[in-house]
């Protein structure tokens, strides 16, 4: 393989990865407004500057798309929660960073809370398997850290632990959500205290 080769094939990943976050971002911003049954593949590809061939060669259908546009966006939750998990010595304030680092996400993509939130309780959904995945893989997350809360803290222990990671995983996406949609002047710190309530009171004094 030449040296042209190589480098080649090294930038491909990121030329994807690119392609995919340009798609993200533009049919975020055209599902926000219309939903995703309102949205085309011909506008998607248009809003994110590529052909109409590009989309299909990396997804292969509008379903596919927005699906992968959900793991593709969880992929970014994710890793900002992972980011601030166990950055504290005090489980509860890693716990408050890592519920702000969700209330960053939701202020920065609304419109992927509007199409969880819509999509996501709907039954049937065509992404129903998709959903659970990726809900496990964020309620794991927030689960470790109350996991951390439990193992320092005395806690509540008639409170449903899979109850406390729903709560805590739905408020966040509801309180984010309103906070963009209807409450913009509430700060960022605000809806964190709201939803650490829910921590707090499982934390016996």
């Amino acid at each position: 393989m030449s040296t042209q080769e190589a480098g080649e094939k090294k930038l491909r990943p990121a030329r994807t990865n690119a392609t995919k976050q340009k798609l993200f971002d533009a049919s975020m911003e055209l599902i926000g407004e219309r939903g995703a049954a309102g949205v085309t593949v011909d506008e998607i590809a248009a809003a994110a500057g590529v052909s109409k061939g590009t989309v299909y060669y990396n997804f292969g259908s509008k379903s596919d798309l927005i699906a992968q546009l959900l793991r593709h966006g969880v992929d970014i939750l994710h890793a900002r929660l992972l980011s601030v998990q166990g950055s504290s010595a005090d489980p509860l304030a890693a716990m408050d960073g890592m519920i702000g680092q969700a209330m960053d996400f939701m202020a920065e993509y609304p419109s992927f809370a509007r199409l969880w939130v819509s999509e996501n309780w709907r039954t049937p959904s065509e992404w129903q398997d998709t959903f659970a995945e990726l809900r496990g893989r964020l309620l794991a997350v927030i689960g470790a850290a109350i996991e951390g809360v439990a193992a320092q803290y005395p806690v509540d222990e008639s409170i449903s632990r899979g109850s406390l990671e729903t709560a805590i995983f739905g408020a966040c996406f509801v309180v984010g959500l309103d906070r963009q949609t209807y409450n913009p002047e509430r700060t960022r710190e605000q809806s964190v205290a709201a939803i650490m309530a829910i921590m707090r009171g499982y934390v016996r004094k």
